[in-house]
């Protein structure tokens, strides 16, 4: 796959989702406010791509901090990172991914700034690596899950696009590909901003895995007819008791498979799990410009001018209509996260 992140050449490399699928093109933010806007404007997204980009944000701004003072720098840099972590408030990951660098920070204190500004450099690059194997270590976990023959429903995009590679839903659906089973994929839409159809439709089709895309009001259609074997989506934030935050539409998903007796499966890394919220009712939901409902891809307008518009941009899937988690760790139910993650 083509790196949705990187550091490249002194700057964060990213490639603009925002202009899929109708072109391929890169971004090079080379000061934190270029960071900023391409994580809020959606230039990046999917929670643990935006984490490695965040990481990197705070590598970048700290090479441009001129001071060889520890305190001056650090005081310049934590105000750099309230600024990325203003960004979107529902994905836990960018929150893990700052918090870590801040860490890394405050335990090199001691050492010389230019030293500093190094390391964060090297921490940066470790998150997006990390990321990569943990997604593939999904991959092989929930792969167990997928028989050749069976169809997959998997909503917004939760792929190579929205990591730093391989992908947490479709690292799932991609493993077990390669192992060689014959599946194909269904995708929503997803609508508003249409990360299914631009990004899901896309990516899979890069990889030659048979996909079908479909408006968000036909999966139940479908499931009635046994045209659904399981769902496979991603996750933003997943609470302690094992509620899910993810894409506006998941929780749909997940009552209708329940309806029809059709397993449900999240997969997400360990730096998506916040064991301090400690159930859905606490996730802070993301509200997003009414522009993104009332015109298509930003453009053609679908609505008449000053409707009133309500855009959360995610909701809360409940434990009970959860299947399993797949993690790098393995596969658990909802319950057996907190225990499992706790250290």
């Amino acid at each position: 796959m083509i790196p949705t992140v990187e550091w490249k050449d002194g700057a964060v490399r990213l490639l603009d989702q925002s202009r899929l699928p109708e072109s391929v093109e890169f971004i090079d933010c080379r000061d934190v406010e270029a960071v900023v806007e391409a994580i809020r404007e959606l230039k990046v997204r999917g929670a643990p791509a935006i984490g490695v980009t965040a990481a990197m944000g705070v590598a970048l701004g700290a090479q441009s901090i001129s001071s060889t003072d520890y305190d001056t720098f650090a005081k310049s840099l934590l105000m750099m990172c309230d600024r990325l972590a203003a960004t979107r408030p529902t994905a836990v990951n960018l929150f893990w991914a700052i918090e870590r660098m801040k860490q890394k920070l405050e335990v090199l204190r001691a050492e010389p700034v230019a030293s500093i500004k190094a390391a964060l450099t090297n921490e940066s690059q470790a998150i997006l690596e990390e990321d990569i194997a943990l997604c593939k270590a999904m991959g092989r976990h929930g792969a167990n899950l997928i028989q050749t023959g069976q169809t997959v429903l998997t909503h917004c995009n939760a792929g190579a696009l929205a990591t730093a590679g391989y992908g947490t839903a479709l690292g799932v659906i991609r493993a077990a590909w390669e192992q060689g089973k014959k599946i194909q994929v269904i995708a929503d839409e997803t609508r508003p901003v249409l990360q299914g159809a631009r990004l899901t439709a896309w990516e899979l089709m890069q990889d030659k895995i048979p996909v079908t895309l479909i408006t968000d009001n036909m999966a139940g259609s479908l499931m009635r007819q046994g045209k659904i074997h399981l769902c496979v989506v991603g996750a933003d934030r997943i609470a302690a008791n094992g509620d899910v935050a993810n894409k506006i539409g998941t929780y749909s998903v997940a009552v209708l498979a329940k309806a029809h007796g059709i397993p449900f499966y999240v997969a997400a890394p360990y730096s998506t799990i916040d064991l301090r919220t400690k159930t859905g009712a606490e996730i802070p939901i993301e509200q997003r410009n009414p522009l993104e409902v009332t015109k298509i891809h930003g453009s053609h307008p679908v609505a008449p001018t000053g409707v009133a518009v309500f855009n959360p941009a995610f909701d809360v899937t409940p434990a009970e209509l959860i299947s399993g988690i797949i993690t790098e760790r393995g596969v658990f139910k909802p319950h057996e996260l907190a225990q499992r993650f706790a250290s």
